[in-house]
């Protein structure tokens, strides 16, 4: 339920959001939610110091968080599954190679990673989607491999080379098959991690351009003022807390549908 409210405020931002997300008035600054004193109806979650509608910038925020956690968890279990295949089937150099390279990854600190790259490619929505991509691949990588290595010592497996099919062919039509639930379970909790992450890159000022609305940069934003306008850092931060909650729930779901010892 959460999940879909969060795909239907992000493809039909324009036509939920009462206002553009820079519109903005500083006759209209720092007002509180509709219903405290002062609040007006025409700002349901009250404004921010330049008197933004928070309403309309959480909506629109939620493009920014689906996209970058969607994509980012597709290029990464793209990426991961790929050499993964690769290196659990194989072996020999290419397991060497795939697998050196992974373990270095893994071995640095995730966040300060991420910071680091962020920091020298420039902020930018393609920018974000390819940094979490990448830098998450290696946990894609890992879990394939050990999936590889066990599944084609299955008889099913073994049956198929002895009867004359190619290595591709086992990979895409016995080994695959039997290991994409998985995948797409970790996928899904990726994507919960990714939307976390990406606002707080943002609050760091190293994810999208400040123009752009999105969870962390209202938290950035509005930091300043916590004590005295708590709305304007409040229901960011609750968009990314239930976006994140609803994303997890959704891979448990995943994860007993898929998974025939979960079922009933």
């Amino acid at each position: 339920m959460l999940v879909a409210l969060l795909v239907v405020t992000a493809l039909f931002a324009e036509q939920i959001a009462p206002y553009a997300p820079t519109e903005g008035s500083l006759s209209d600054a720092r007002l509180p939610p509709a219903w405290q004193d002062r609040g007006r109806p025409e700002h349901l979650l009250g404004t921010d110091q330049l008197g933004q509608d928070i309403f309309s910038r959480v909506v629109y925020g939620s493009q920014v968080s689906l996209t970058v956690g969607f994509f980012g968890a597709a290029l990464a279990a793209g990426l991961g599954v790929g050499f993964g295949l690769l290196a659990g089937y194989f072996g020999g150099w290419a397991d060497t190679l795939i697998s050196s390279a992974v373990n270095v990854m893994l071995s640095l600190p995730y966040v300060v990673l991420v910071i680091v790259i962020a920091t020298l490619f420039g902020r930018s929505l393609l920018n974000v989607i390819l940094i979490f991509g990448v830098t998450s691949s290696p946990l894609f990588v890992r879990f394939t491999r050990g999936e590889v290595l066990r599944l084609k010592r299955e008889e099913y497996v073994q049956a198929a080379l002895a009867m004359g099919a190619n290595s591709w062919r086992v990979l895409g039509w016995h080994i695959l098959p039997n290991m994409i639930g998985s995948v797409v379970t970790l996928a899904t909790f990726e994507m919960s991690a990714m939307m976390i992450y990406e606002s707080g890159l943002s609050f760091l000022g190293l994810s999208v351009p400040p123009q752009v609305p999105s969870w962390g940069n209202m938290l950035a934003l509005g930091r300043q003022f916590l004590p005295i306008f708590p709305w304007m850092t409040l229901y960011p931060g609750l968009a990314i807390a239930l976006a994140a909650l609803g994303v997890n729930l959704l891979g448990d779901r995943v994860r007993e549908l898929l998974d025939p010892r979960l079922r009933g």
